[in-house]
């Protein structure tokens, strides 16, 4: 029995993830009739005092018979409380006029009829742009990014308003759009954690020379003050120079919560993160709060997630992390996308065909510079025909004519094994000729695909998830026989390409890495502004 499986993969690309993980906000008129809220308290205005308002508020308020609505103290003071609670989530209580809330609920009682009106579209405005922010955050990626495939959720505020109100259940509507996730739910804790921190009035620190265990330098003892204010250290009665044996456990400690290469040696990187302030690691938890509210609700129950500034994937049944990988990921200058698509297939002995960026920066100038490149890397040449080219009749200076096709093996760039899911960048996980990077730290070396680490077994196991005939026992014959073969798959068992550079662990550490693509930066700017 022949165990190859036949499919086109060309198709693959053509289809982009977006239908399968997010739906884009595309207000539509209702369909269904709207029973207006009721109350005595109710007070009727003039149409025209909403005509400025957008479309979906001017609906609202038609579909409640252009009355107020915020008729009871329980809805408003649910909302005033949630809208205080809102910086425990990272997000500012004054984007959602708190203090004119607030002070319209004071003397409510002594309001004009015109004053209480005004304060009713001002309630239903905050509610609809808290909703939105817990739901969507407040910045649309695809609008700072090209390179995020995270488009907004569809969400209907107004209309979870309308019940709501009506069920008199603000705080617990709102509280359904905020992330679920662990990951979100520990930073939330982590922005509680570092703002019980005091001001971190600690000098900085200068290494000249790496600082080793038993080195007595006089900057040691501001590493000391650091290790203590970041609680890495317990400070003793007094502070001396020496690098002592509890101060390197104390280094090595940080320097696995930082990400670092845990050895104890003091160099540039361990300094430059223990100089990063109090304000610097609140800021980059506030962003990382953003991003999750970005990302898609549901993962799905069977899930791939790709921790980009981490190097790491996560295998995840259920809520539990079965398994993880290291990964290599995009340099900077070609960065792996943020996506989130649902795995399609897997190609066992793979062929690479080169995408036009390499051809461009990388195999054009090796293959003008020696013709014998595309025999010692296994690329053939293939012209518009599909004939293939003699590399010394490869016109070199218009090296994107042409189709660069390297031979499965061992030997390929994308190695034994790829996995593909739909997206719109040409990009999938695979296998590496370059298995020596996973010793690394620091593993930002990729054209923008992820490579892993024991892929193979990635493989088995997204196999036996997906209950497939091809068991590992028939993976292996198929990797004997060094022909490329195609395993489809049934069952959603979803990817998720993400970026966030901080969260808590399950012990209530803070950890952070390095934001290899400067993004955290520019971020906080724009939530500030």
């Amino acid at each position: 029995m022949s165990y190859k499986y036949l499919f086109f993969l060309a198709p693959i690309f053509l289809f982009s993830c977006k239908k399968d993980t997010v739906l884009a906000h595309t207000p539509q008129k209702d369909t269904i009739k709207v029973v207006p809220l009721s109350s005595p308290e109710a007070i009727a205005f003039d149409s025209l005092l909403i005509k400025d308002k957008p479309l979906r508020i001017q609906e609202f308020y038609k579909n409640n018979l252009y009355k107020t609505v915020w008729t009871k103290t329980e809805d408003r003071e649910n909302l005033i409380s949630l809208i205080k609670a809102t910086e425990s989530e990272g997000l500012e209580p004054d984007d959602y006029s708190l203090k004119t809330i607030e002070r319209k609920e004071k003397s409510r009682a002594t309001l004009p009829e015109a004053e209480i009106i005004a304060t009713d579209f001002l309630l239903t405005e905050s509610f609809q742009r808290l909703a939105n922010h817990l739901y969507n955050g407040k910045i649309d990626p695809t609008q700072l990014y090209k390179d995020w495939e995270m488009h907004p959720k569809e969400l209907k505020a107004i209309d979870l308003l309308q019940e709501a109100l009506r069920n008199h259940t603000v705080a617990q509507t709102l509280d359904t759009l905020k992330p679920k996730h662990f990951v979100y739910h520990q930073l939330v804790k982590s922005l509680a954690k570092i703002n019980s921190y005091p001001k971190d009035n600690i000098g900085s620190i200068t290494v000249v020379d790496k600082i080793k265990p038993n080195d007595t330098v006089p900057e040691i003892k501001t590493v000391k003050e650091r290790l203590a204010y970041w609680g890495d250290y317990r400070m003793p009665d007094s502070l001396t120079t020496i690098y002592d044996e509890k101060t390197v456990a104390a280094i090595k400690h940080f320097q696995t919560r930082h990400g670092l290469v845990a050895d104890g040696i003091i160099g540039k990187g361990t300094a430059a993160a223990l100089n990063v302030t109090r304000n610097q690691r609140k800021q980059q938890i506030l962003v990382n709060l953003e991003r999750w509210r970005w990302f898609p609700r549901h993962l799905g129950d069977d899930y791939v997630i790709v921790n980009i500034p981490e190097f790491k994937l996560y295998a995840v049944k259920g809520n539990d992390t079965t398994r993880t990988h290291k990964v290599v990921v995009g340099r900077d200058k070609r960065r792996t996308p943020i996506l989130s698509s649902k795995f399609s297939n897997l190609v066992i002995n793979p062929t690479w065909t080169v995408p036009p960026t390499i051809i461009k920066e990388d195999l054009g100038p090796a293959g003008a510079k020696n013709r014998g490149y595309f025999a010692a890397t296994g690329i053939t040449i293939y012209n518009s025909k599909g004939a293939v080219v003699d590399p010394y009749s490869w016109n070199a200076a218009k090296p994107n004519n042409y189709r660069y096709v390297q031979k499965p093996g061992s030997n390929n760039s994308l190695g034994l094994v790829k996995f593909n899911f739909p997206n719109g960048h040409l990009v999938y996980l695979h296998d590496t000729n370059h298995r020596e990077l996973f010793a690394l730290n620091g593993r930002a070396l990729s054209s923008g695909c992820v490579r892993v680490e024991n892929p193979l077994d990635l493989a088995y196991y997204i196999l036996e998830t997906d209950e497939n005939i091809m068991n590992q026992k028939r993976v292996e014959k198929i990797l004997e026989s060094k022909k490329t073969s195609g395993i489809p798959l049934k069952k959603p068992i979803f990817v998720h390409q993400w970026y966030w550079t901080s969260w808590m662990d399950k012990n209530g550490l803070l950890e952070f890495r390095n934001d290899i693509y400067n993004l955290d930066f520019e971020l906080y700017e724009k939530l500030r502004n």
